[in-house]
This record gives structure tokens, C-alpha cells and sequence, in this order.
């Protein structure tokens, strides 16, 4: 009989893999497939606002360069390390609408969807964070990537199967909820 973890259990169990990942291919097709499902989260109004750059193995160098291009020369190697060893990476885009309140629910149900990916992916043994580092705001990233004007990078997420011993180290806690809530 196959045991089938909750979503409670889920939820407790993914953590962020920044390192750690192992030499195995992350395809776009893999992608595409979690995304399937993935954005299903809730979008009011069924915007769908997202759209994705997936960066595969073959282009990792390429996407690494524009990257640097972003940075002093003298970072250059330290930078290039944080990022050589990471299977894929997927660059989640969003319109930067002029109206407020529809910003805020496109960012929102972009949120939620990318929280979706990183538990399907978490099921599926593959590892992610979430990163928002300087460079997305750098024209120079943009263009060398795709983003158009009028478009947001909600972020770039790591993708890669990963060592399970090294994640298992990880101390994870939260606040319990009881701490921040007061009855209005």
C-alpha cells in the first residue's frame, strides 16, 4: 500500500533548496507539466497574469552571462558559483498594471501560484527557491532576457533535483498563529 503524505504534511516538510542540487536534468517539459497545475491558484477575475522564461541546462551560460553583466567585474566569480550549479531556472513574469488594486491581486495570485509549483515540485523530489536578486531590476538582465518594458520579474526560481541528507538538516520553525492574532 503507497502512503500519501497530506497537504498539512506538504506544506511542513518543503523547504527552500538554495545548494545542494545533483547533476540531473530539469526539462522543460517537467516544468511545464507542474505548471500545469500550478496555475490553478486562485487569479481574480481568471487573469492568468504570469508568464515564464525557463532556462534550461544548454542555456544556463548564456542566462549566467546576462547575469554578470549586472555586476562589477570583480564579483564576477562568486556570483557565476551561485549559479553553475543549478539545474534550470524558470523567471516568472507578471504585467505591471497602472491600477493598484489589480497590481496587487495579479502579484497575489502569482504568489499563490508560485507556491503551488514549489509543492508540486516538493512531491515530485525536486527542489526550489524563490529568489528576487538585483539584477531583475537591471535593463540590461531584462533585455538581455526578454522582459518587456511594462513587465515586473516577480522572481527566478532555482529548479534541480537536490541531496534529500543535506535538506533533512535544516532547522525549520514558524510563530505559532495564536501570537499574531487578537479578536477585533
Amino acid at each position: 500500500m503507497l502512503a500519501v503524505k497530506s497537504i498539512a504534511d506538504t506544506i511542513r516538510e518543503r523547504t527552500s533548496i538554495k545548494n545542494g542540487y545533483i547533476d540531473k536534468e530539469i526539462s522543460k517539459d517537467l516544468v511545464l507539466s507542474l505548471l500545469e497545475d500550478a496555475v490553478w491558484a486562485p487569479t481574480h477575475g481568471v487573469r492568468e497574469p504570469w508568464r515564464f522564461i525557463f532556462v534550461s541546462k544548454e542555456r544556463k551560460e548564456d542566462f549566467i552571462e546576462a547575469i554578470l553583466q549586472c555586476h562589477e567585474k570583480g564579483k564576477h566569480e562568486i556570483i557565476r558559483n551561485k549559479f553553475i550549479n543549478v539545474p534550470a531556472f524558470l523567471v516568472v513574469i507578471i504585467n505591471e498594471d497602472p491600477r493598484q488594486k489589480v497590481w496587487e491581486e495579479d502579484f497575489a495570485a502569482t504568489s499563490c501560484m508560485l507556491q503551488n509549483l514549489q509543492l508540486l515540485a516538493w512531491e515530485q523530489e525536486i527542489g526550489m527557491v524563490w529568489k528576487t536578486p538585483i539584477h531583475i531590476h537591471d535593463p540590461r538582465f531584462r533585455t538581455a532576457i526578454g522582459v518587456q518594458p511594462g513587465e515586473k520579474i516577480v522572481g527566478v526560481l532555482n529548479i534541480g533535483y537536490f541531496d534529500k541528507e543535506t535538506a533533512a538538516k535544516k532547522v525549520r520553525k514558524r510563530t505559532n498563529p495564536a501570537e499574531k492574532m487578537i479578536a477585533f
